[in-house]
């Protein structure tokens, strides 16, 4: 899969996804420790996933030693991009304000990110 090709990776496939783009690279058992610290997942579960998204393309899988070592193959940031242009597109109706006003709204933003967020604004409208 090109870095081209819409991604489509389920929600499970993105929490995988996270571990990996966090940590570089894990073999399953890694990656399933991490899982069951917020939500019961068989061990043969993850194992499946990631073999599944092996053969789609997200992750690359390293054989050399006995144990299989998976990295992401997928750009954390253009997934991102693609997810949130899709979700802008299927749920708000295409309006980008109406995403930032109900993630505010439901989500309790630090003054940190308060501040962050005026900037990024403030640079948008400089343009």
């Amino acid at each position: 899969m090109s870095q081209s090709t819409p991604l489509k990776p389920t929600e499970s496939e993105l929490e995988i996804l996270q571990i990996l783009w966090e940590k570089g690279q894990c073999t399953v058992r890694e990656v399933h420790e991490i899982l069951e610290k917020n939500k019961e997942a068989g061990y043969t579960t993850t194992l499946k996933l990631m073999q599944i998204m092996a053969e789609k393309g997200l992750v690359i899988r390293n054989t050399s030693s006995k144990t299989h070592i998976y990295r992401a193959l997928v750009n954390q940031e253009k997934t991102q991009q693609h997810l949130v242009s899709k979700m802008i597109d299927n749920v708000f109706n295409g309006s980008a304000a109406r995403l930032v006003m109900q993630a505010l709204g439901n989500h309790s933003a630090s003054k940190d990110e308060i501040d962050s967020i005026k900037k990024y604004l403030d640079n948008l409208s400089d343009k």
